[in-house]
């Protein structure tokens, strides 16, 4: 045969010739001598039983039915109850080993049964478990074996008791469970209450440090925008305060730019009289006053010549009384002819004449009336913010004086000075304000003005 060998759920038994006893050996390798020795095998392997005691009576006499699980094997570590194992199992098969396991389990289950009430096996079946596996390990350890385990699977009668059991306990654990369920909600309510009110605290808290924020975000705002507002209206006053400056300032320059042109304005008018002076001297007074000299040239010619004809003619008669008659006759006519003559002349040029008699009066006139003004320290002015101020407003009132004037003039002389100058009304105006305008404001340029 020579070298065995077997597994570690697995023990060989070698007896026979040169062996003072069996020897065994779980799993590994052993020489066997083939004819003179015998190797026989022994599973070590974990058996399962099923373990049913029907319609067995318990303590109290109530028939129940209990199926139980038990996991049994040959002992291979211990030499003794390898030993025992052998002399009883050795050579029967497994299932063999199987019924004598079982039916002393069986036995064993039935008399723990017999001993506890249905109520004890019922409510604990650790403590029935821990008794039937206590009970038959004592007994199968002297077989060999070995019990892994127990377990009480089911347990179970035919009258209805068991479910009696399960009823009353049903609805007990109902109560019991309405009662906790009552008590949980209770609690969960309780708990619900103080985690709802610390929610609101924690919110109410959370609520006022927000409001805080707030308060504060609020008043440093309103610091801010307030030092905003300040310093833009400081801005806005200073812009408003330069842009009136330059207002000022533009003004005073336009203002300047008036005198200016007004200056200029005067200076053209002044020119414009001199020219229009100079041409009415040379188209009017000029004309009149050499027509005036022929005619008084020649009326003294004819004067002349009547008094040498009247001379030569009482020279003739050689009667001196006569002639001296006929002299002063002669001379008194020729007077009066010149006369006659003189007063067509002045007939023809009345207008002119009246007009250059009443131009070489008018700045007598216009001294006289500005003579008051003239002598006045002081010209205080009062607008009602309607009209023209300043010097303007006296130029008005000037310039009303010399509307005033043409009218004046012909009212005392039946003349009117424009028709008969034959000037435009532009150039009588020019003209009358060289008469008058220049003397009064000779007179305002030398006092001090105050306007209010």
């Amino acid at each position: 045969m020579g070298f065995e060998v077997c597994g570690p759920n697995e023990v060989m038994v070698v007896s026979g010739c040169c062996l003072g006893r069996s020897r065994y050996l779980p799993g590994g390798r052993i020489f066997v001598w083939p004819g003179i020795q015998k190797l026989q095998r022994l599973s070590l392997n974990t058996i399962t039983l099923t373990i049913e005691s029907s319609n067995v009576y318990t303590q109290l006499g109530v028939a129940i039915s209990v199926t139980g699980i038990a996991q049994v094997k040959i002992q291979g570590s211990n030499e003794e109850m390898l030993q025992a194992a052998c002399e009883l199992f050795l050579g029967k098969s497994e299932k063999e080993i199987k019924a004598v396991a079982q039916e002393t389990l069986e036995g064993h289950q039935r008399a723990i049964m017999g001993n506890m009430t249905v109520e004890e096996i019922y409510k604990d079946r650790k403590k029935f478990s821990k008794a039937v596996f206590e009970v038959a390990s004592s007994d199968l350890i002297n077989m060999g074996i070995y019990v892994v385990s127990y377990t009480l699977k089911d347990l179970r009668d035919e009258e209805g008791y068991l479910k009696a059991l399960g009823m009353a306990r049903t609805a007990q654990v109902k109560r019991d469970a309405r009662i906790g369920e009552a008590e949980a909600r209770r609690d969960a309510g309780i708990k619900e209450a103080l985690a709802e009110e610390k929610r609101m605290e924690a919110r109410y808290a959370n609520d006022i440090e927000i409001a805080k924020s707030q308060r504060d975000f609020e008043l440093k705002k309103a610091a801010y925008d307030m030092e905003v507002q300040t310093t833009k209206a400081q801005a806005d006053l200073a812009y408003d305060l330069q842009a009136a400056k330059t207002k000022q300032r533009i003004r005073e320059e336009q203002m300047q730019v008036t005198v200016i042109e007004r200056g200029q304005q005067i200076q053209v008018q002044e020119q414009e009289i001199v020219r229009r002076e100079r041409e009415l001297d040379a188209q009017v007074r000029k004309p009149a006053e050499a027509e005036k000299y022929r005619l008084e040239k020649l009326a003294e010619a004819n004067r002349t010549r009547v008094i040498l004809e009247a001379e030569a003619e009482a020279e003739a008669i050689q009667v001196k009384g006569e002639a001296e008659a006929f002299a002063i006759e002669a001379k008194a006519r020729a007077e009066a002819e010149q006369m006659a003559k003189k007063a067509d002349a002045w007939k023809d040029y009345q207008d002119a004449a009246m007009v250059d008699m009443v131009l070489e009066t008018l700045p007598k006139i216009a001294a006289e009336i500005a003579q008051p003004l003239a002598q006045a320290k002081k010209v205080t002015m009062v607008s009602s913010g309607k009209g023209e101020v300043g010097a303007t407003k006296l130029t008005s009132e000037v310039m009303l004086i010399m509307e005033k004037l043409p009218l004046m003039v012909e009212n005392l002389t039946g003349i009117n000075i424009s028709k008969s100058m034959k000037m435009s009304h532009r150039m009588a105006r020019i003209y009358q304000a060289q008469i008058v305008i220049y003397p009064l404001l000779a007179t305002y340029n030398g006092q001090q003005s105050h306007y209010s």
